[in-house]
């Protein structure tokens, strides 16, 4: 099964983050400027929190709050649930399932590589079956 490294390797391995201290207008408008749904937080190089459009609907529209004034520490989910390159698709797919999650940071030692969404899992799981299906044919027919 696929690890990690190799879908980041396929997908490319941009990674879209925001400081602590911005206001989350500044995270919607970046999230909609990349087509994305979350975005890491990072103190530099350190990551420090995820915040996605779930935060954004929960912490901020649903309390009233101004996007303007919030920052994005006051919203943004930490810890942060990461995998390290060598990861299954296998094994992100079942931390992303217990922790109801949508967007996995790839983390080589205290660097991050890389974002992987649920979507990213979904379709490598597709294609393997896709692969296997074909060697099936093959099989039979041959």
């Amino acid at each position: 099964m696929a690890k990690a490294r190799e879908l980041l390797a396929a997908k490319g391995a941009a990674i879209h983050a925001i400081g602590p201290d911005e206001p989350v207008l500044a995270a919607v408008q970046a999230m909609a400027d990349h087509g994305i749904g979350a975005l890491l937080v990072m103190r530099g190089s350190e990551l420090v929190g995820i915040v996605s459009e779930r935060d954004y609907a929960r912490k901020v529209v649903l309390q009233g709050r101004s996007s303007a004034e919030t920052a994005v520490w006051e919203i943004m989910s930490a810890p942060v649930h990461s995998v390290d390159p060598d990861a299954s698709v296998a094994t992100c797919m079942m931390l992303m399932t217990e922790k109801r999650i949508r967007h996995l940071p790839v983390v080589d030692g205290d660097r991050v590589v890389g974002v992987l969404s649920i979507g990213d899992l979904v379709k490598a799981v597709i294609e393997a079956q896709e692969r296997e299906i074909a060697e099936l044919q093959r099989y039979i027919a041959g």
